[in-house]
């Protein structure tokens, strides 16, 4: 009879597993879109990501099946120069949001596929740090968008 107490442990720490939520599920995005350049330029995601869960969720890396090689980079000004470096991670805090826009935290895009223009809609699948991945939609906008529009798209497909 020793082996039920065992069994019914384990099930029991297999449903706490089960019942926390990973990262990528808790984040919403919002407003995602790509700032399209001419000639093969590396291309700009910009994304409201809302964290509405109790811990913090940490974006470690970006994908696209359109795009050969996706960064996180940061865009800062200091002493009247624009200056822009890859960051290896982004915290959203817990109940918070960051914001990826111009000027500021960004994806950054670069060897775009031919079929990447302005209209399109380009997946995008954002990794964090507990492995958990989300899928989502980006719209292409032209190189003179300042923001996401009024159709942008948003929301997460959730990819486990």
């Amino acid at each position: 009879m020793k082996a039920r107490p065992f069994a019914t442990l384990v099930a029991g720490l297999l449903l706490a597993g089960a019942a926390h939520a990973d990262q990528a599920s808790a984040i919403h995005a919002e407003g995602a879109w790509i700032r399209v350049l001419p000639a093969g330029l590396p291309a700009g995601g910009y994304v409201t990501l809302r964290n509405g869960s109790d811990d913090a969720a940490t974006l470690t890396g970006a994908s696209s099946a359109q795009y050969g090689h996706v960064m996180l980079h940061e865009s800062s000004t200091e002493g009247g120069m624009g200056r822009m470096k890859a960051i290896d991670r982004l915290v959203i805090p817990a109940h918070g949001q960051v914001a990826l826009a111009p000027g500021g935290y960004h994806l950054m895009l670069m060897k775009g596929a031919d079929d990447v223009h302005v209209g399109s809609s380009v997946p995008v699948i954002l990794q964090f740090a507990d492995g958990s991945k989300t899928t989502v939609d980006f719209l292409a906008r032209p190189a003179n968008a300042v923001d996401a529009g009024t159709a942008a798209p948003s929301g997460h497909d959730h990819q486990g």
